[in-house]
């Protein structure tokens, strides 16, 4: 969560100074002065040195632990369990991947910017990087994997539709994605469309993606207490298993949240046909990956056969609705509207792939079917 800070540290463009020795500027090697150094060539960089801005407050994201990046954020490793130590070769998340920008006075705009501020107070793009100067005569550019922006349309609602993904340079104009996530040229400017944050909008940092929840939207969102809520409504029905006809229930929203050891009781669902039952052991298709294929006694569908968690996270709802449909192959419930939308979001994935994925787990959707409607027998008394 993002707060208005105590004092304002916010910062803007001020002078510019072109060098011919990058050691030379006294911006680069004074701790106090923030600065973006643009290195046109071995003897000639651009340092714009920026001041203190009195309305704004700045918070930086990225993979350092550094004392300049506000939100440490680590590779999302797809279906990965929290706690779980999965080994990350090589992150491809920058260690000052991008900088948000609020104002202190309502209605708050934030914008983000790609790259953020060292421990230096400096942002350095090299040769390699892509940077360019502007008509009006300013010095820009791009990250190495680049900070990639979706804004849903119509906001973060029932009614929401996936935007366009787009690129966020360092001086926070939006440009059409690059040929490849690292690719030297920059893509066309889009002048009708700005870096600033709406509700639901998807930044997406080559590692992680983030799901950006104003406080109005937050304000409209199922809370924890009204998950809840829904889960013991679901267990207060009874539903049965049909074929040993023992009752079922959602474990808590600790267990869901760990997805700790299977209970009992959990609900199991046949994702090609939607029927709840409880875990048993027969109908296999497939010796190696038993539950891969499995057979569904109520109506012989063949498919996959996984445990049903309950999808914890509330700012994932774009409604308040009942936990009737599970993503496919991951088994996370959430209400249908929420599975819709999920379903339709093209996420970022390597250099240049896009998928839908589960907004609980990162699994990514089946193309065939992202998401299944629960069939749940009642209690037959």
């Amino acid at each position: 969560a993002l707060y208005k800070r105590s004092k304002a540290n916010g910062v803007k463009p001020s002078t510019v100074h072109i060098l011919n020795t990058p050691q030379a500027s006294k911006a680069v090697n004074c701790k106090v002065q923030h600065s973006i150094s643009y290195t046109l060539s071995r003897n000639q960089t651009v340092v714009v040195e920026y001041c203190h801005d009195k309305d704004t407050d700045m918070f930086q994201i990225g993979r350092s632990t550094e004392s300049p990046i506000d939100f440490v954020v680590t590779d999302t490793v797809s279906g990965g369990q929290e706690g779980e130590e999965t080994p990350i070769t090589q992150s491809t998340i920058s260690r000052f991947a991008c900088r948000v920008v609020c104002e202190r006075v309502l209605p708050y705009t934030a914008r983000i910017y790609a790259a953020g501020f060292d421990s230096s107070k400096n942002i350095f793009l090299g040769e390699k990087a892509a940077k360019w100067k502007n008509p009006d005569g300013h010095m820009d550019g791009l990250t190495t994997n680049g900070v990639l922006v979706m804004h849903p349309r119509g906001g973060f609602t029932e009614e929401s539709k996936p935007g366009v993904w787009r690129e966020i340079s360092v001086c926070g104009d939006v440009y059409t994605l690059r040929e490849t996530r690292s690719a030297q040229t920059r893509g066309k400017l889009v002048e009708c469309e700005s870096n600033v944050l709406q509700d639901g909008s998807l930044v997406d940092l080559c590692g992680a993606t983030l799901l950006w929840r104003t406080a109005d939207g937050l304000f409209h969102t199922p809370t924890q207490k009204h998950l809840e809520a829904l889960r013991q409504e679901i267990n207060a029905a009874r539903p049965q298993c049909p074929v040993g006809l023992n009752t079922l229930a959602f474990p808590s929203m600790q267990r869901s949240r760990a997805l700790s050891s299977l209970e009992d009781k959990q609900p199991w669902v046949y994702l090609a046909c939607g029927h709840v039952h409880g875990y048993h052991n027969w109908g296999h298709r497939s010796e190696q990956e038993p539950n891969a294929q499995r057979e569904c006694p109520m109506c012989r569908t063949v498919g996959p056969y996984v445990p049903l968690w309950l999808g914890c996270e509330p700012a994932f709802y774009v409604d308040v609705g009942a936990p009737t449909h599970a993503f496919v192959p991951c088994g996370h419930v959430c209400s249908e509207k929420s599975a819709k939308y999920w379903a339709e979001i093209p996420l970022p994935h390597g250099t240049h792939a896009f998928h839908a994925a589960c907004p609980f787990c990162a699994t990514q959707l089946s193309l065939t079917q992202g998401y299944a409607k629960l069939i749940f027998q009642g209690p037959i008394d």
